[in-house]
């Protein structure tokens, strides 16, 4: 059964996922949906320019408390908490490559091992890299916790996979100006009779004789 934020979750119960009872929510294995829209996450939206299509791109979130019988510090085994959360949707970023905005899509998938207090959680032995520690509460705020993993899932360098096409800055350069005015040498002139291409080489040729001056040191 799926419950949505806001709806009733059981005879008397409302599930907020801001204000979620994460113990009772893997104690009795509920599951719950929603959605969460880039407006809602402050450091998400930082990273949205400002000339992005769309800021206010949504997710689409699942979460599922469950128990899992572990060995206790008293030699006898008892239930703990676990978590699962999975996101998927997309974002607009800037593209490190071409400076121009692009459609990122996110995919997770997390389980996390629910703890009590900050100290047990840096104590606690990860036999296991794809189950995470969080501290829970009476009171958790799942998305927070939505908007740590969106932020974790940034790539290093945003960029496309392919760039419509290659920002100015990139191709021309100081370098790129100084030669868009140079004449090409006899017997470099393209097929045809057209004028040759500029040397791209041409700036390094100056830099080795000295400098624009072309005095040698």
């Amino acid at each position: 059964m799926t419950e949505h934020p806001g709806k009733p979750a059981g005879p008397a119960a409302i599930l907020d996922p801001r204000e979620l009872d994460l113990f009772e929510f893997a104690r009795s294995g509920r599951q719950a949906a929603g959605v969460v829209r880039v407006s809602q996450l402050s450091r998400m939206l930082n990273e949205v320019p400002a000339e992005a299509p769309d800021r206010d791109t949504a997710f689409t979130w699942q979460a599922e408390g469950s128990t899992q019988p572990e060995l206790q510090d008293d030699g006898t085994e008892g239930p703990q908490p676990y978590l699962r959360l999975a996101l998927h949707g997309s974002a607009w970023l800037l593209c490190q490559r071409c400076l121009a905005p692009y459609d990122q899509t996110f995919n997770v998938d997390a389980i996390y091992r629910i703890v009590n207090t900050e100290e047990e959680a840096e104590e606690f032995p990860l036999d296991e890299d794809e189950v995470e520690v969080i501290v829970g509460s009476r009171q958790f705020d799942l998305v927070e916790l939505i908007e740590e993993e969106l932020l974790l899932s940034l790539p290093l360098v945003p960029k496309h996979d392919v760039c419509p096409e290659v920002h100015e800055s990139l191709v021309s350069g100081v370098s790129g100006a100084e030669g868009e005015g140079e004449e090409a040498a006899p017997g470099e002139a393209g097929e045809g009779g057209e004028p040759a291409r500029p040397n791209p080489f041409a700036a390094l040729k100056g830099l080795k004789q000295g400098g624009p001056g072309g005095e040698k040191h």
